[in-house]
């Protein structure tokens, strides 16, 4: 588990979906349960632009997301990816109003994509 324990490394506190909840658990489930215990969601599900569905329920669980936007990136690279970001990621989380949905790019950019009010802010 190369990612989790990146970010463990790097002094964040994680859970993992496993631990918690069943492989085949639905979106909305699992995410109520994350805004209700006011976890953040990081996810490399790039498609959820597209699944309306499912970006809605992540607004309606009150989470703030952060979706890895590059696709076909090994184990390593997705790592780098986060623990760079950490730092923008803490400092959404502290301006920003829950919930939202922010990108996060291979180089470990981050950028606010959908905020509170489910408004798109970059494409």
């Amino acid at each position: 588990m190369i990612v989790p324990e990146a970010l463990r490394n790097a002094g964040a506190s994680i859970e993992l979906h496993k631990d918690h909840f069943a492989h085949d658990e639905k979106d909305t489930v699992w995410l109520e349960e994350c805004g209700r215990r006011g976890w953040v969601v990081l996810t490399k599900d790039r498609n959820i632009r597209y699944n309306l569905v499912e970006r809605q329920a992540l607004l309606d669980s009150g989470v703030a997301a952060f979706v890895l936007t590059s696709g076909q990136l090994t184990g390593i690279e997705m790592a780098h990816a986060y623990v760079k970001a950490l730092p923008k990621i803490a400092s959404l989380l502290v301006k920003q109003s829950l919930p939202f949905i922010a990108r996060v790019h291979k180089d470990g950019r981050v950028e606010m994509w959908i905020d509170s009010r489910g408004e798109v802010i970059s494409n």
